[in-house]
């Protein structure tokens, strides 16, 4: 049939397929997600990340502008985002000991015990609606299209 066909320099059917299940599944997982993990731990989609990042770090302070990078956020959404993280007890910012200029961000003792207690929930919660979903052929081959993604827009 003739409308299979891509335009020229198009997607073709599967291209088209693949693409657009990324970009519509993504989203409505994510939201699915984050209302889980706002309905059982009172942290929204947007905490997570920052306190997966901390934890990660474990207890040295994390400059405010490496956990932009890691998390994928703009300095200004960060830092808007941090303090309302701060005024809830998640998180403490301060100034760097050596450089009074950059901003220094760590868990607080109850920002760690909310992130602790979400996490569980949290990983239920993507064990349940994305990893039980799929068979281990399916996440093996889903973690390999990632990372080969990830790989070539890294050295982009």
């Amino acid at each position: 049939m003739v409308d299979d066909l891509p335009e020229p320099g198009g997607l073709d059917p599967l291209e088209l397929r693949a693409w657009r299940g990324l970009i519509e599944v993504t989203p409505l997982l994510q939201r699915h997600l984050d209302r889980l993990l706002m309905a059982d731990s009172g942290l929204s989609g947007s905490d997570y990340p920052v306190l997966v990042a901390l934890h990660e770090r474990g207890e040295p302070a994390l400059r405010s502008t490496q956990l932009a990078d890691l998390i994928g956020w703009e300095q200004s959404r960060l830092s808007h985002h941090l303090a309302r993280m701060e005024s809830r007890g998640l998180v403490v910012r301060s100034r760097h000991r050596s450089d009074n200029r950059v901003a220094e961000v760590r868990l607080t003792e109850h920002g760690r015990a909310t992130f602790r207690r979400a996490a569980k929930q949290h990983s239920q919660a993507v064990r349940t609606h994305f990893a039980e979903v799929l068979s281990s052929a399916e996440l093996e081959a889903l973690a390999t299209v990632m990372e080969t993604i990830k790989n070539h827009l890294d050295t982009a």
